[in-house]
């Protein structure tokens, strides 16, 4: 019998993009970008219980359509295992907060946290770089989840550079609807000739969202928690979509818009952090 205490209460925060921009079209077909990372203090919770078999095994509070090897925990365990030569295994229990697909994230949180959460437990000995390296080949957003300082990235998203930035009170609405990140980048009407700018330019200047235009014309949902959001505040979509956001100065500001937001609509008050809970509870340890 393994006599492995569960690990309780690993956080696998959200993610806004402050802005996107998409700056050209690489010869690999990958987009040039310019974005803005911060994390929000809400998201996805994972449990987790060393085993003395090496098998990953996932439970969750929602149905996960994905076969278990195409899960993004599952294979960041497995990646992990297999760049440390661990023996061991887990159990791992989701809670997931965070909706599927929209712009927040989730996915590559969770397998960071995994990964973060398992070099620890299984005492692998991983540095940050070398994990960020795993996760990379999980996920292009994975890295800025594992080094958990909000970031400011470039190329595609790859090279990060720490910033500190305000930290603001955010209404997040998530549509009902699923927008695949593959389909923004590849569509025809995407522009992509955003000049590339100095990072000190462009945490001056307006900020926007080069995907905003083309979602928002393709699925009513975005456009119309859009429409309503910016009454209230200034407001963008994150990443490729769906969830959008609205940037409030005071909690008290940002869930008195929530309080008014019609009920066919789902979302959560969050506070921006630039440093990841996750790195608080990594620190507990």
């Amino acid at each position: 019998m393994s006599n492995h205490a569960v690990s309780l209460g690993w956080p696998a925060p959200a993610k806004l993009n402050l802005f996107l921009h998409v700056n050209g079209r690489r010869a690999d077909g990958y987009h040039e970008l310019q974005t803005l990372f911060q994390f929000v203090d809400f998201g996805d919770w994972l449990d987790v219980k060393v085993t003395d078999n090496a098998a990953i095994v996932l439970r969750s509070n929602v149905t996960i359509d994905v076969a278990p090897e195409d899960n993004l925990i599952v294979k960041a365990a497995k990646a992990l295992q297999q760049a440390s030569g661990c023996r061991q295994g887990a159990e791992i229990w989701l809670d997931k907060k965070l909706p599927m697909g929209g712009g927040l994230g989730g996915g590559s949180s969770d397998a960071a946290t995994t990964l973060v959460a398992l070099n620890a437990l299984w005492q692998c000995g991983l540095s940050e770089d070398e994990l960020a390296a795993l996760g990379l080949k999980l996920g292009a957003d994975v890295p800025v989840f594992i080094r958990g300082q909000a970031a400011f990235a470039e190329g595609v998203g790859e090279k990060l550079q720490p910033v500190e930035i305000d930290e603001h009170w955010y209404v997040v609405i998530a549509p009902d609807v699923h927008v695949a990140t593959v389909d923004v980048f590849q569509h025809p009407a995407l522009p992509r000739d955003t000049p590339k700018l100095q990072l000190c330019d462009l945490l001056s200047s307006e900020w926007k969202n080069d995907c905003q235009k083309l979602v928002t014309e393709q699925f009513a949902q975005v456009a119309n928690a859009l429409a309503w959001l910016i009454e209230y505040a200034p407001s963008r979509m994150t990443g490729t979509g769906a969830c959008v956001f609205g940037q409030f100065e005071t909690e008290q500001q940002a869930r008195s818009c929530f309080a008014q937001m019609p009920s066919t609509f789902r979302g959560f008050v969050a506070r921006g952090m630039n440093r990841s809970p996750l790195m608080s509870r990594l620190g507990e340890l």
